[in-house]
């Protein structure tokens, strides 16, 4: 190619980075062909583990930073939700981080503080150094929301064109909008925000994260905006065995398709309900709407755990039940359990995965027994190569068909969702039906009480259940 060439291809791209600089950014994940699912740009099923740190930022120093991605990365995390600004439960804009800096300069939203915003930068660099993605909300939905709120449109736009400008170039940076409130009445608000980072030159990933108690999701006010790149549901902490397949459902049928997971279900740690009589999450409630959620069609989940995304040190006030310190948190039973979930669904064909209720006989009954089904191929059509179906409890006596896999000979296994350990059963002819096996004669360790069950099309060859087909 000739110099004159050269310089003509150089001037194009200034002219496209500065006419258009949210065309051409840091973006390291993409929504899938079929808009279903997160993959990386080169094609790559990326499976959203994600953790729980609203307060990352405001309560934390360097140090204590260090220690907890270190340990979430090693739990197999690779998305940690965590808020700018904070949630209030630290204070309001006039706390300052461990290094004495608030978010803003005299309480104005239309000055951020670049102090504070190095720390801000330093934790997005820690967590690319880890391959963690953080999901950032620029403020808590309680700063937009009610009859003093600290942004409107304007100061929106102004904090949004800072975030995008000063994070334009980080490939580990998924923005969430909102925050535990419903965005009805204050829509244009949010608007400027995704606006004003969009335009700022970020073309990360985008959602908004709703509250399940205003009765609002993302997909009522924006299903159809570009800005929004997947829904994110979430379920709650009111009642242990939440219906979220429910709320996954719905989104999972919207139209046009966009993918969707459950950004806050049942924080282990926490007292159901907020009320003392009805006990602590333990790690089994929050394994049952992990299993519920992902095999109805999300693309993945976030864990918390009670103590650790409030960073509790028994110095604060007691807060929904939070009764250990954030690092003993850390080690809670969940948090070790969450990645065996991942694993199992990156070792069976994942872009092409539906949920599929059908071939559970007699149909699943809704509460704490509730199964869920998912399955490869086309809902309707005998193409499946493998067929799984979450136990949370082995109570009732199931059918599962296994017409959907046209193969003559089948591979069964059980699943442990606390260890990850696979159980294989053995070979069977493809009858078209499998009866489950009932008390002693499922040969597994027994531990209970929740299990997956798979059946794979023995010519395909797949690995264990939970060893990556990636």
């Amino acid at each position: 190619m000739n110099t004159k060439n050269n310089i003509i291809l150089l001037l194009v791209l200034i002219i496209t980075l500065s006419v258009f600089p949210n065309q051409i950014s840091a973006q390291n994940l993409k929504v899938s062909d079929n808009n279903r699912f997160l993959v990386e740009q080169d094609g790559t099923p990326f499976f959203y583990l994600g953790d729980t740190a609203w307060e990352l930022f405001v309560r934390l120093n360097k140090k204590e930073t260090a220690i907890y991605l270190n340990n979430r990365a090693d739990k197999g995390f690779n998305v940690i939700q965590c808020v700018l600004t904070g949630t209030g439960n630290s204070g309001d804009l006039n706390t300052p981080n461990h290094e004495g800096n608030t978010v803003f300069i005299d309480m104005d939203p239309t000055k951020p503080n670049d102090k504070y915003f190095n720390h801000v930068d330093w934790i997005v660099d820690k967590a690319d150094e880890l391959g963690m993605y953080l999901a950032m909300l620029p403020v808590w939905a309680s700063m937009v929301v009610g009859e003093n709120p600290v942004f409107d449109k304007t100061s929106a736009y102004s904090y949004g064109l800072y975030l995008g400008k000063r994070y334009k170039n980080k490939t580990n940076l998924i923005w969430v909008l909102g925050g535990d409130k419903s965005a009805e009445g204050y829509e244009p608000v949010w608007e400027s925000f995704a606006k004003g980072i969009n335009e700022g030159g970020s073309n990360q990933l985008m959602t908004y994260h709703y509250h399940l108690y205003d009765n609002q999701v993302s997909s009522d006010a924006w299903q159809s905006a570009e800005w929004l790149s997947f829904n994110m549901v979430e379920s709650g902490h009111m009642s242990a065995f939440g219906d979220n397949y429910r709320l996954i459902t719905e989104d999972y049928n919207k139209i046009p398709i966009k993918p969707v997971l459950d950004g806050e279900l049942m924080y282990e740690g926490i007292l159901v309900g907020f009320c003392s009589t009805n006990g602590m999450a333990n790690s089994h409630m929050v394994r049952v709407e992990t299993y519920w959620s992902v095999f109805a069609g999300a693309f993945g989940f976030t864990y918390g755990q009670n103590s650790v995304w409030q960073f509790y040190n028994n110095e604060k006030k007691w807060s929904w039940g939070a009764d250990i310190s954030w690092k003993e948190g850390l080690e809670a039973p969940g948090s070790y359990q969450m990645r065996h979930l991942k694993n199992l669904m990156l070792s069976r064909p994942f872009l092409s995965r539906i949920p599929d209720q059908s071939f559970i006989e007699p149909k699943a009954s809704n509460g704490v027994d509730h199964l869920q089904a998912t399955r490869d191929g086309t809902l309707g059509v005998n193409d499946a190569t493998y067929l799984m179906v979450y136990f949370p409890f082995l109570t009732h006596k199931h059918i599962i068909k296994t017409d959907a896999i046209s193969a003559s000979k089948l591979r069964v296994w059980w699943f442990d969702p606390r260890t990850g350990e696979s159980f294989d059963q053995g070979i069977i002819e493809n009858t078209g039906f499998f009866e489950l096996p009932w008390g002693s004669e499922i040969h597994t360790n027994n531990s209970g009480p929740d299990w997956v069950l798979i059946i794979d099309d023995v010519s395909k060859g797949y690995p264990t259940p939970g060893k990556s087909l990636y």
